[in-house]
């Protein structure tokens, strides 16, 4: 099981659009995929309601952020999106459990300072301090080709941070995010450019997937039912 959160302190910096879209990458490539809400406004377990039925199914997790646990058995990927101050306890649990934790940061001056004080806390942690869970950030709302984009890029560095390039903004997000769809479940041709803005990360998931595949050979368990698994009705 691959385990990637989606953190930063601040809200409003892009985590939701960020984690369904991941989630929904994820389930393309045909493996179970779980998306868990640990955000109060339950943005992505609203995203899950709209999903049509045609597309990948994505299965849904409601989280306590005070009381964390590991995900169910029968999953191969979880993608967890948290809220705004997300800190201590609960970050603690979500970081000693997860592969890999994604920091979006916006070109404003308080996301960076919010993206900073949740990496300096994250460092701290057991498991992301002996490397086991690796750390990185993205760009959202910033175009690759601006000199905001160099500022994150520079300020990545600054942080020793693996950047995975800047995702610009665009309506298509909002009609995607309204309709319970990503960028990856529409036609590719009519999206290049916007899609590739994702292939950093994509290559990075990749590189998660791999360092946790199961051994050959072995097999996954059936996913489980439960309660909290969303279907769209």
């Amino acid at each position: 099981m691959t385990i990637i959160a989606v953190v930063n302190g601040k809200g409003g910096c892009g985590k939701s659009t960020l984690a369904t879209h991941v989630a929904s990458h994820l389930a393309s490539l045909g493996e179970e995929v779980m998306l868990g809400d640990v955000d109060r406004q339950q943005s992505s377990r609203l995203w899950l309601a709209l999903r049509p039925p045609t597309r990948p199914r994505i299965h849904g997790w409601s989280v306590d952020e005070k009381n964390f646990a590991r995900p169910p058995a029968g999953m191969r990927h979880v993608v967890l999106d948290t809220p705004g101050g997300f800190h201590g306890f609960g970050l603690m649990k979500i970081s000693s459990n997860a592969h890999g934790i994604i920091i979006p940061v916006t070109a404003g001056l308080f996301d960076k300072a919010a993206a900073r004080e949740s990496i300096q806390e994250l460092r701290s942690m057991p498991r992301i301090a002996s490397g086991r869970c690796r750390l990185a950030c993205i760009g959202m709302r910033i175009d690759a080709r601006t000199s905001q984009a160099e500022s994150l890029r520079a300020w990545a560095s600054e942080m020793g941070l693996p950047c995975l390039g800047a995702i610009r903004s665009a309506v298509a997000y909002n009609r995607c995010l309204e309709s319970g769809l990503s960028l990856f479940d529409l036609p590719s041709e009519r999206f290049e450019a916007q899609l590739g803005d994702w292939h950093q990360l994509v290559d990075w998931l990749a590189q998660l997937r791999a360092a946790e595949a199961p051994p050959p050979g072995s097999l996954l368990p059936t996913p489980q039912r439960s309660e909290t698994l969303l279907r769209h009705v």
